[in-house]
Formats: structure tokens, sequence, C-alpha cells
């Protein structure tokens, strides 16, 4: 079943058939090979009907329980390390160098698109009817669709789970007549695993375990698209009868968009899903749709001087195979979309605390607010189905801190402990002030490779952080790290219905890493948090203003499916608008709009009452994906007074999500911004340097001697704006400085000399020296055209349109130094950004 996109656009296709048949679990078991740059092994799939197919409640629906609550006492990362029953379920690896992993297996028979069949190939089953009429029982046989892209599967078979020792107690006869008894069973083995109790989890991965292990029985014929792999079997019509446990052998390939490999800072080969527009396809088989929310556990196999990190909740500890070969085991029982699944394998090393670590504190003010209204919330139940939830374990919503660890290439180990070390329990702990209780039990941070194309990711239990936080001073660390652990409650406890809607995770972020971040500063007095913030919103504003200057418009709405948000085929198979669109990846324009779109309902309501309802949000929601209107309407029946603003849910989805351009209640409130007092600082100092530079352009004209006695004058001036940096001139002020003076026309040598020299501008935070480098290309200082190369090599997680900048003024030395370092970082560039340049140099 291909769904039939339009080649002139840029949507992204989910395929899955998640209506007809529903993962709830995946077992993976694979092999890293960095010779081949492949990874390879196999996957488990646990399926229950889907909600076409179901007659009655839902399975698995239920009040959850706390993580202390479990009753199985084994250890669940033991099975993994035991031997398997089905030995041919494994590859044979040999060969295990330090860098490599080397597979030696059977003779690759795959086509050109490195795809095989299973004997038959279901090349007579193409069509969506075929796939999706599931009510009329004829002589169609049912298709199971799973998103795929870049993969070689090279076999599927059922996993006969009735062979597993101990596996009677799911069944309720032990009598068998014949062949559909026996599928019957099997099938019922697979549903009472997957709605056991969420006290009994960690007997369910006990089980998990051993039936992914469990012998074949019976090879599925297959056939893979461009985005799907097709399952079928013989004479199964109905999803209710297809075998409910499928295993799959695959592997990827080198050029796929998954991941991407790649060597570290310290020159180490390294692997790791860097937040791909196709999301985990090209990982492996899985159902992309959101709704598909299910749980996972991992092994993975790889030469013993690589360190996996990986989303889960055990921080896990290697096990040694044989010489030189380790194997790592992670598992994850809350539910969530496969999309979220992280993976990072490379060289790299803990970075840990040398000396004791200060207590953390919180501001007051959040810490008594807090202890007020979450005590009264986890009195309730949640509205989730049911996993082991740490909102309803006290000892949980407790932790104002939860257990971190840190993992960096070699040569940034110690500037991470200068920088991170610290930063991260202040972090969490104003996120807990704010919020409550952290949705996840654990959390690693990695420093990424340089390729990354962001500044930070986040995922289940692991944050990637790009290397240019690292930079300058705490500030942008400390606010990029905020607007990531913000995700742990809106992006991943709480997900969207539709991908569309990206602004209830990035515009939540971003208004929370500013409330994150003011609570983490523990001496900021309330007054200069709020002009801090007042500040941020004036660059968060022009920077909308410009985005919205010089992009589409369709791009630009929060909301593009407007009232058929949320909606999906039959199947359950939908299309992600402009999911494709290399350009949409750079945008903030769902950051940025939903900040302030959340901004402006908190002045309506007022900060405390506005915080307290988040946390009866979260408290409703986690565990669950959402749509605006959810929000929304939440909002407004809870503080029913906003009604008296004129506020409803039409309103302001009219106004905010469901249009392009600037929202028109936001040019009513961007004027106050200016009167800021951190913004008038800089305003008097614009003037300054636009005064020394009137003045320097004019010695030009002047004689030698004059103009000897007006560079004079100047150093007076570079000495008085010294005397103001004495007086810490805030990094977002530098930054509101810099983007003032881009506007001038002409700033002549000795300013731009002046300027580098007063602010120490080559020791700021990236976000400093990006406008530091745009003034260097726009008024061609040639003798720091340096920075800019450094600029682009080091940080490509921002420096991608300073691509354009260098093409656009049509010098031949700022293009040849666009194509130089294009042409060394080409190669390990994401394909996204990779694409974005090329339109800019070619």
């Amino acid at each position: 079943m291909e769904t039939k996109l339009d080649p002139a656009k840029d949507d992204l296709p989910l395929m899955a058939n998640t209506r007809h048949m529903l993962v709830k679990h995946y077992v993976l078991d694979l092999d890293v090979d960095f010779k081949s740059q492949v990874i390879e092994g196999t996957i488990v799939l646990f399926f229950e009907p889907g909600s076409r197919c179901k007659k009655g409640g839902s399975a698995g629906e239920g009040a959850c329980l706390s993580q202390s609550d479990e009753t199985f006492k084994i250890r669940a990362s033991e099975p993994c390390h035991s031997p398997v029953t089905n030995l041919s379920a494994r590859s044979s690896k040999t060969g295990y160098n330090d860098f490599s992993v080397c597979a030696k297996g059977e003779k690759d028979t795959s086509d050109k698109n490195g795809n095989h069949s299973n004997g038959e190939q279901a090349s007579g089953i193409s069509s969506s009817k075929n796939c999706c009429d599931i009510e009329t029982h004829g002589s169609e046989d049912f298709l199971l669709v799973l998103d795929c892209c870049d993969l070689s599967v090279l076999k599927v078979e059922e996993v006969d789970v009735a062979a597993v020792p101990g596996i009677e107690k799911f069944t309720r006869s032990a009598k068998l007549t014949d062949a559909e008894e026996l599928r019957n069973l099997r099938n019922q083995i697979v549903h009472e695993l997957v709605t056991l109790p969420a006290d009994h989890w960690r007997e369910q991965l006990y089980y998990y375990t051993y039936c992914s292990q469990a012998p074949g029985c019976g090879e599925l014929p297959f056939s893979t698209g461009t985005w799907s792999l097709e399952i079928r079997k013989a004479e199964v019509q109905a999803p209710r009868d297809f075998p409910h446990a499928i295993r799959i052998w695959y592997k990827t390939k080198p050029e796929g968009r998954s991941v991407t490999w790649t060597t570290d800072q310290s020159g180490r080969p390294c692997v790791y899903t860097m937040g791909s527009p196709i999301n985990n396809r090209a990982l492996f088989p899985c159902q992309e749709p959101p709704v598909a929310m299910s749980t996972w556990q991992t092994t993975v196999r790889t030469a013993s001087s690589f360190v996996v990190l990986m989303s889960g909740e055990n921080s896990a500890e290697p096990a040694q195979l044989q010489e030189g070969l380790l194997s790592w085991y992670y598992y994850v029982t809350m539910p969530m979309p496969a999309s979220t699944f992280t993976i990072a394998v490379g060289c790299w090393t803990e970075v840990k605390q040398e000396s004791h670590t200060a207590d953390v504190q919180i501001n007051n003010e959040f810490s008594s607010l807090f202890s007020r209204a979450d005590l009264r919330l986890i009195k309730g139940s949640c509205g989730h189905v049911a996993y082991p939830c740490r909102f309803q374990n006290p000892a949980a919503s407790s932790q104002l801190v939860i257990p971190h660890r840190v993992f960096a290439p070699w040569c940034l180990k110690d500037r991470c402990a200068e920088i991170l070390l610290e930063l991260i329990p202040q972090c969490l702990s104003a996120a807990h002030a704010i919020l409550g209780t952290h949705p996840f039990s654990r959390i690693d941070v990695l420093i990424v490779p340089s390729n990354f194309s962001s500044l930070g990711m986040a995922s289940p239990h692991i944050i990637f952080l790009s290397q240019s936080v690292l930079t300058g001073g705490s500030h942008l660390c400390g606010t990029r790290l905020c607007h990531e652990i913000a995700h742990a409650w809106f992006g991943l406890a709480i997900g969207a219905r539709d991908w569309t809607e990206e602004w209830i995770s990035e515009g939540f972020a971003t208004y929370l890493e500013d409330v994150f971040w003011a609570v983490a500063q523990q001496q900021l007095p309330h007054d200069e948090a709020r002009e801090q913030q007042e500040l941020k919103a004036l660059l968060r504003w022009r920077r909308l203003r410009d985005e919205v200057q010089n992009s589409k418009e369709e791009l630009q709405v929060l909301r593009p499916n407007k009232e058929n948000t949320g909606e999906v085929s039959e199947s359950g198979t939908c299309i992600i608008k402009h999911g494709l669109n290399a350009e949409k990846i750079f945008m903030q324009v769902h950051y940025l709009k939903g900040y302030f779109l959340l901004q402006s309902l908190a002045k309506k309501i007022g900060e405390a009452t506005y915080f307290e309802f988040l946390r009866k949000f979260v408290q409703k929601f986690h565990g669950q994906l959402i749509l605006s209107q959810d929000f929304l309407y939440m909002l407004l029946e809870d503080i029913p007074e906003q009604k008296g603003y004129g506020l409803s849910v039409e309103n302001i989805i009219g106004a905010w999500l469901d249009t392009s351009g600037i929202p028109k209640p936001l040019l009513e409130e961007c004027q106050s911004w200016d009167q800021c007092r951190l913004v008038q600082q800089v305003n008097d100092e614009v003037t300054k340097w636009i005064q020394a530079n009137q003045r320097a352009r004019k010695r030009t004209k002047r004689k030698r001697r004059q103009d000897e006695v007006a560079f004079r004058k100047l150093a007076g001036l570079s000495v008085t704006l010294k005397i103001f940096q004495l007086e810490q001139l805030l990094p977002d002020q530098l930054v509101l400085l810099l983007e003032s003076l881009l506007e001038e026309k002409m700033l002549c040598l000795r300013i731009l000399q002046c300027l580098e020299k007063t602010y120490h501008l080559d020791e700021q935070d990236a976000e400093v020296r990006h406008r530091w480098c745009e003034l260097v290309v726009k008024h061609k200082y040639t003798t720091r055209y340096a920075e800019v190369e450094k600029f682009l090599k080091e940080d490509q997680a921002m420096g991608v349109y300073l691509y354009g900048e260098l093409m656009v003024n049509e010098d031949a030395k700022q293009q040849e130094l666009a194509y130089k370092c294009f042409a060394a970082t080409q190669k390990q560039m994401d394909v996204s950004s990779a694409k974005v340049v090329a339109e800019m140099l070619f």
C-alpha cells in the first residue's frame, strides 16, 4: 500500500494502519558495526487489534500504579543476557576490534534496494482498498503496514510464544485440536501479556524477553515500498486473526536518514539518532503515528571501546559477552510514540563531579507554591492507560532532582565539568518547583558531535546538547538545558496527537525555558528576572517578525490542518503537511508564536494562577496525547473569569493558531518591551556607537593629524564602554546590541575593532558570536574571516544561514569561504542542513 504523494509537495506520509493493529511493545536485539556503518539484528513486535477491531472498552485501561508496587521480584535486565533459545534469532558476529563490529553472515541476496522477500513477493496486494477494507471478509488477505524507509528487510516470521516455558499461566485452555486454535492461543497469550496490570511490569518485561527469543512458526510474505513494509499471512483476512507477535530480521543502510554515522570532537567514530524528519523508520520498522504509544526494551552489542546511551529507565551497565564485546540493555515501561526512541553509540566519557555538590536551593516563593498544590494533585487518579506512573508515587513527587549523568567526547570533559555539572541540578530543581513531579526517573545528558543541527533535543531519559552551548558563560547552556528539560512534560509526557501542532511541544518549552531559568538563578530578584524576560521577548519578537517577512505563509500557521487537525484515514494513515520541508526544520515560528500565546495568557491570568493551572493540566494529561483545544478548553473552564477578557477557544484559535503572519494581539503587546530598562541600556549604547561611527567616517576626509586626534577620542569612547562592560552587559543585551548595529548601512573598520575589543566578542556564547560573524560578513572585515570559518565548522547548529550571508554580497572571497567550509563539512552534515546550504550555494 503506497499513499499517493504529490512529488511537487514536501509532505511526509505515515503509512502504518494503526486503527487495525496497534504495536504495544518492541523488543530490539541489535549489533552495531562501525566498519560497514550498519546496525543489524531483529525486532519483535507485540500487537493488539486497533480501535476499529475492538468490541467494548480499551484493553489496558485503568488506574495507574506506583512504580514501587511491583510484585514480581526479578532483575529485569538479566534475561537479555541469558542464552537465546533460538540461536538463529541472533546474528553471528566475529572479528571485533577497537572501532568495528564486523558482521560475517549469510550471502546477501537482496535486490538493488537491499530488500528481500520470504519466497513470495506480495506484489499483488498493493492497493489501499485491499489493506483497509477489513469489514469485507472476501478473498483478500489482511495487510499489516508498518512505517519503514532505508532498511534492508531480510525475513519476517510469526513467533511461537506458546513455546515459552511457563507461559501456560497466560492461557485459558491447554487442549489444542487444530491450527486455528493454536493461532488463537498464541494471540491470547500476547493479549494477556500486553494487558498485565502495571504493578506486574517486571514480570511483563521478563516474559517479553523470553517470548522474543521463542522459535519461529512460519515465515510471512512481505514487500517493501518507499515508505512502508507490508506483511500478510495467507488466508488471514481480519486483524484479530493476524499473528500478534512477529519477528523481523533487518539491517540499516549507511545512507539511512534516521541515524548519522560520524566522528566526535575527539575524532572517534559514533552513531546517533539526530531528530530526522522521518524519525525512526530508517532505524527499525515501526508504527510512526503518535497514537501508536508503545513500550520497548533493547539489547545492543558493540565493541568494548564504545558506550551505548539510549532512551531507558535504567542506567545500563554493560555485560561482557566475550573479550572485546559488550552488551547493553535498556527498557521503558511508559508508553510513548516510537518517534521518541533515541540511541547514541560512541566513545563517550562520563563526566563526574570531583568534589561534593552544593545543596540545591530554589526560590521560596515557587517552592511553597508547589508544595501546596502538588500534594493535593497526587491524591487524584491519572487519566492514561496503566503503567508504573511517578505521579502516583509520593517519593517521586517530592524528588526535586532526579539522578543524572553527563557524557561527552574526551576533549570536552573539562568544559562539561565546569559548566554542566553545576547547572543540571539547578535546572531540574527549578522545573520541579514550577511543574512538580518529574515524569522520568533519570536522565542522561550527552554532548553530541558538531554536525548536530540543533542546540538541543530531548527524548525519554536522555538529552542531546550541541557543543555550541559550552562556549561563553553559563547563560546559553542554562537556558537551553531548561528548554530541553521542559520537554519532559510538554513533548514527551504530554504529546501532540497531530504532529503538525508542534507548538504544543516547542511553544511550551520556549515559554517555560525563561520561567525555569529565572528560578534556577537562585539569587536573582523578581524584578530583574522580569526585566530579563522582557528583553528576551523583544529579541523573540524581532526574530518572529523577520521570519514572517521571509517565509511562505503556509509555513507560518500553527494548526495547518485547522478543523481537520487530528483526523486520520479509516486505516489510521495520514499525511504530515510539509514534514519533509528542509527549510521548515530551521524555522522557529512554532516556537515563537506558541511562546507569545502562552505569555499573553499568563499576563491576563497572573503568574501564580497560571502556574497552578499548568500543574493541574500536567496532572490530568500526562501520559496522553492532546490537541490544542484540550489545553484551551481546560484553561477557560478552570479559570472562568477569563471570559471577561473576551477570551474563547474559537477566538484564540482564530487569532493565534489558524492564521499566518503576526497575531493581532501580539502587535498590541510588542510596544511595551522597548521601555524595558535593559533594552534602554542597549539603545543608549547603540546611539554611542552610531555617533562614534559617524565621527570615524568623517575622519577619512581630514588630514592625518586630525585623524589621530579623532581616534584618541574614539579610544576614550572605548574606555567608557569598558566601564559599562564592568556593569555586566548581559549576553541577550549583547545580542540586541549587535542586531541593532547590523541595521546600520556601514560601520567602519575601527568601530568593528573597538566593538570586538570592548566586548571580547570572540569569547562570548554562540548566540553573540553568530551576530558578530554577521557583522564581519556584512562589512567585509577580512582579518576576521577565520572566526566565520571556525563558526561554520564548530557551530553547525547555528551557522546554516551564514552561508546565505556569504553568498548574497557576491564577494569572491566570501563565496570562496562558503564553498571551502561546505566542502569540509558536507559529508557529515545532516541531510536537511546540507540541502538548505546547497540551495544557497549552487
